[in-house]
């Protein structure tokens, strides 16, 4: 189901088996769609959506990126972004898409995620490990409301790492925020487009209920990886690691200013306070 501007309009659809008169069974079908208030409420909506992307990050199977358009449609989000994807010789991750095809057909590819959310503002990943270290972790629901208030002035890249090992450690770097699926400790690996499924209807319930939106855009992720590069060359040249793993160290940091979500202006505030650090560095080394 598409509105005029063929974009996915949320619906269900499912599929269940009645008796026959003359015994087996028949395949029926029925579909489920949300009861909106208005058109106005479905184009208010979709235009949140547009500004959140699925990111799908060295995907193993061409199957599974066609079963996640299809649950993105069917949650009206359109915006695909491919990192690294399989080979699909085959099609078969348009088979998959069922009526999802467009949404594969736009999806600009990448060969690494820093790229790929460079003009995102926000960027979260998704795993089922929580690391020691990893602090900004949420349930769907919650992340899905907060980051819904963002929409409207911002872009929200939400992450997925490859079927078998997820995101690795350079990737969850990238994620100021993380969303980890609960489900039964007897079985806790879900599907990626089961996954993805869950990540998006949370976010079409969000936008939905219309939750307060809030009025700030924050700097790029293009900026923030700049302004990282930037603390840790200051760090690194003040002697601040000395016997310390730079990389933990950077984690650690990123998640601190990732809790914060910051602006352009602060970033730029934050950028002169190191540039004013490396000068009186420089003048405190002995001269020859």
């Amino acid at each position: 189901m598409t509105d005029e501007n063929g974009r996915g309009v949320p619906f269900f659809g499912a599929t269940f088996l009645r008796a026959s008169k003359k015994g087996g069974w028949l395949e029926s079908h029925f579909t489920l769609r949300f009861e909106l208030s208005s058109r106005n409420s479905i184009i208010g909506i979709m235009s949140l959506l547009d500004n959140l992307s699925i990111v799908l990050v060295h995907t193993r199977t061409p199957a599974n990126i066609g079963s996640v358009a299809r649950c993105m449609m069917n949650m009206g989000l359109s915006r695909l972004i491919l990192v690294r994807p399989p080979k699909d010789p085959d099609g078969e991750a348009m088979k998959l898409a069922a009526g999802a095809d467009a949404i594969i057909a736009r999806a600009p590819v990448f060969g690494a995620l820093e790229e790929a959310v460079a003009d995102h503002q926000l960027v979260i990943g998704t795993s089922r490990h929580s690391g020691r270290l990893r602090k900004n972790v949420q349930e769907p629901r919650e992340a899905a409301l907060q980051a819904s208030r963002l929409l409207p002035q911002n872009r929200v890249a939400v992450v997925f790492g490859n079927e078998v090992n997820g995101l690795d450690r350079s990737e969850l770097a990238l994620c100021q925020e993380i969303i980890q699926v609960p489900s039964s400790p007897a079985f806790p690996s879900l599907n990626l487009s089961h996954a993805v499924m869950i990540v998006a209807y949370e976010f079409f319930l969000a936008c939905r209920t219309g939750s307060n939106a809030e009025p700030r855009s924050l700097a790029d992720m293009k900026n923030l990886e700049a302004f990282f590069d930037h603390l840790q060359q200051t760090l690194a040249a003040a002697g601040f690691f000395k016997e310390q793993e730079p990389d933990r160290i950077m984690f650690s940091l990123r998640q601190l200013y990732g809790r914060a979500r910051l602006d352009e202006r602060e970033v730029s505030i934050l950028r002169g306070i190191l540039t004013s650090i490396a000068g009186c560095t420089a003048n405190d080394k002995p001269k020859n």
